[in-house]
């Protein structure tokens, strides 16, 4: 079995486990485990002139490799061109978006100082999974290198359509970029319908079936892989919340009354104007709901950085306040807001007490908290998940009540019907979702993944230039 060299932003530390590791880090760090190899990412940490060299440690069968940054590099890769301008694009926020050369530039200086000082570690046969927007040049410059070994890509995020796309004036580069990948892995067939009909329209490559694309000299594969969580962990946690003290310590707090719930780092890509809009909606337009329901929001604070985060959090705050002051009663306070993160037993006995999950992003490439919630729930009295129709989830989970998110008044609508849901229904529709949760779990997304990669000399290799899909032979193994 080859070993597998894991390539993210963040490396999750050997020592989160269990509850303190997120279910990502927990499936990629199995895989490790079962085949050894490396996980390489930056370390965190910036310095004037770094070493070139990764820090390297051993935990097991597993090398961790961190990469300090120039500060001056990595402000351009990580808060510039990452988060400044492919976040917002992807997001479909169009003017949020800012492209300068510098940063574009900086971002390929980290990709290829990345790939430097991964290279000495690889071995011919490996296979390496590189993850997220942050490393789309990853694979030009390991190839530029001499590295020839199977190379995958999984993009979290959306995929933008071609109209969107081509408003980023590196969007070429990009797709150049991603086809020196072997095999390119996205969260719904929508994202790969967009990026196939770049190929198509705008780069000239061809498609064949199964997803294969030829791209000037490079022949790869662009598929679908909707990633899941830990399901079975997940239902383990929250039948250990029932009657557990955090339970007992929000049942006491909300005194009877139903509690909606919404679990979602502060970023504008989440909805969360339009979610608190439309609960404030729900109260004005549905008077007999006030004193009957409350909405809590988790919302821990992050890319504090980024000016546009910072002005999210102070609307957030005003919204809130207003929301509160208008309909509050001295027993009742209608809108928790929380920016602080949460352990996940704790978040597990709240979305089992939530009546609502409300996840209603602007645009999400999965949205893990849908499943999170649908997991957590008691199959004879189940919650109602709210989802927006523009998360990933949305394709799966078929049995909640589907909402535009940019719809207010729709949104307090469909919060009232979901309040009003009958038992019989409610099972029924977390049924559905729950059967789809603990088919598709990060485990079986993890494994398909890497069998597909693993296989890839079938379809990924260098080509003679083509207008047109090549004859159907299998072409000759590079190895």
């Amino acid at each position: 079995m080859a070993r597998l060299v894991i390539v993210s932003n963040r490396v999750a530390s050997p020592k989160e486990r269990g509850a303190k590791a997120g279910g990502l880090a927990v499936a990629l760090r199995e895989a490790l485990n079962k085949r050894g190899g490396v996980w390489f990412g930056w370390s965190g940490e910036t310095q004037v002139d770094p070493p070139a060299e990764p820090k390297i440690f051993r935990s097991g069968k597993v090398t961790y490799a961190l990469q300090t940054l120039d500060p001056e590099d990595q402000r351009d890769h990580y808060a510039g061109y990452a988060n400044g301008t492919l976040w917002p694009l992807c997001h479909y926020r169009l003017g949020l978006l800012n492209f300068r050369r510098t940063e574009w530039e900086g971002y390929r200086r980290v990709n290829a100082t990345f790939a430097r000082a991964l290279m000495p570690l690889l071995k011919p046969d490996d296979i390496v999974w590189v993850h997220d927007y942050h490393f789309i040049p990853l694979a030009s410059e390991l190839r530029a290198l001499g590295f020839e070994g199977r190379i995958g890509y999984f993009h979290h995020i959306p995929w933008p359509t071609p109209e969107v796309f081509l408003t980023l004036p590196s969007h070429a580069a990009l797709v150049r970029d991603l086809s020196r990948y072997d095999l390119v892995g996205l969260q719904t067939e929508h994202d790969v319908r967009a990026l196939l009909t770049y190929v198509s329209s705008e780069a000239r490559g061809w498609i064949a079936p199964g997803g294969v694309v030829g791209l000037r000299d490079r022949r790869f594969r662009v598929a679908t892989y909707p990633i899941g969580i830990d399901a079975d962990a997940f239902v383990r946690d929250a039948q250990a919340a029932a009657g557990s003290e955090d339970e007992e310590r929000l049942e006491a707090s909300l005194a009877g009354r139903a509690l909606a719930v919404g679990v979602d780092r502060l970023d504008y890509s989440k909805g969360l104007p339009n979610k608190f809009a439309a609960f404030g909606e729900l109260l004005k337009s549905h008077p007999e709901r006030r004193s009957t329901v409350t909405m809590m929001q988790i919302a821990p604070f992050s890319r504090g950085e980024v000016a546009e985060y910072r002005a999210l959090r102070r609307e957030l705050e005003e919204l809130a306040g207003s929301i509160n002051g208008e309909y509050a009663e001295f027993d009742w306070v209608p809108l928790r807001y929380l920016n602080r993160p949460f352990q996940r037993a704790t978040l597990a006995a709240i979305y089992r007490t939530a009546r609502l999950g409300v996840v209603t992003p602007l645009r999400d490439g999965m949205n893990l908290v849908a499943k999170e919630y649908v997991a957590a729930q008691n199959p004879e009295d189940p919650g109602v998940l709210v989802l927006s129709r523009f998360a990933g989830a949305a394709d799966e989970l078929s049995g909640s009540v589907i909402v535009n998110p940019y719809d207010v008044e729709g949104m307090a609508d469909a919060l009232d019907t979901a309040l009003s849901m009958p038992l019989d229904e409610r099972r029924d529709r977390w049924r559905a979702n729950m059967d789809k949760v603990a088919r598709n779990t990060i485990h079986r997304w993890c494994e398909s993944f890497l069998h597909d990669l693993s296989g890839v000399d079938d379809y990924g290799a260098d080509v003679e230039p083509v207008g047109s899909p090549p004859p159907a032979k299998k072409p000759r193994s590079r190895r």
